[in-house]
């Protein structure tokens, strides 16, 4: 678990991803994406959920797998988040990450169909590029496909979708320029604890917005 005196914000988070990924040139460092988490466990928190970790290992219908942030309630996690970052070679990642999505989230839904997913992924459209096979950017074409797959609530639970994702657009080609807003970002946050506490109903005595 991950706690600290001094609140995270958005662009901070992006700013220490920019000097681990870029500035290091380590775009694959298991660290990258440490102070995002913790931004997500105070988003969290803000809104009742105290008490939510990092690196959390979940079971699965198939294996377990470690979530980037999750929330456990009597035991059992509610709610798993999961981190990504799409800084380089986006004809091959773009794809991937789309099929990773399906596959790990199909997978802890087999083990808790009722627990709560969400994503948050930082694209970097400096790198960004029509896709004349599309019709569209890589950026506009990830939107549209994540769209396709958020929204997911009771009490028609499809398997492979997730509660809610954000897209935090950046510009990283001359520093760590956020461009989406926080309010953008922080409506993911909105939606993930509105369905926990739909489907957790001992804790609504707890539970504040």
């Amino acid at each position: 678990m991950l706690e600290n005196e001094t609140s995270v914000t958005l662009a901070q988070a992006v700013r220490a991803l920019h000097s681990v990924a870029v500035d290091g040139k380590k775009t694959q460092s298991p660290g990258r994406l440490d102070l995002l988490a913790r931004y997500c466990v105070e988003q969290l928190a803000r809104r009742g959920l105290h008490g939510a970790c990092t690196e959390v290992t979940i079971p699965g219908g198939a294996r377990p797998k470690k979530w980037d942030v999750a929330w456990q309630l009597h035991g059992k996690p509610r709610l798993a988040i999961s981190l990504k970052s799409i800084l380089q070679n986006l004809a091959g990642t773009v794809p991937n990450r789309i099929d990773d999505l399906m596959g790990e989230v199909a997978n802890v839904q087999m083990f808790s169909p009722e627990i709560v997913v969400g994503y948050l992924i930082v694209f970097d459209v400096s790198l960004d590029a029509h896709r004349g096979k599309h019709g569209t950017t890589w950026c506009e074409l990830l939107d549209k496909r994540l769209a396709r797959l958020t929204g997911r609530s009771g009490p028609a639970w499809g398997f492979g979708m997730i509660e809610g994702v954000a897209l935090v657009r950046v510009d990283f080609s001359a520093g760590a320029l956020l461009i989406s807003s926080e309010e953008e970002v922080e409506a993911l946050f909105d939606r993930l604890v509105s369905e926990v506490a739909v489907r957790n109903p001992s804790m609504q005595d707890g539970y504040r917005t």
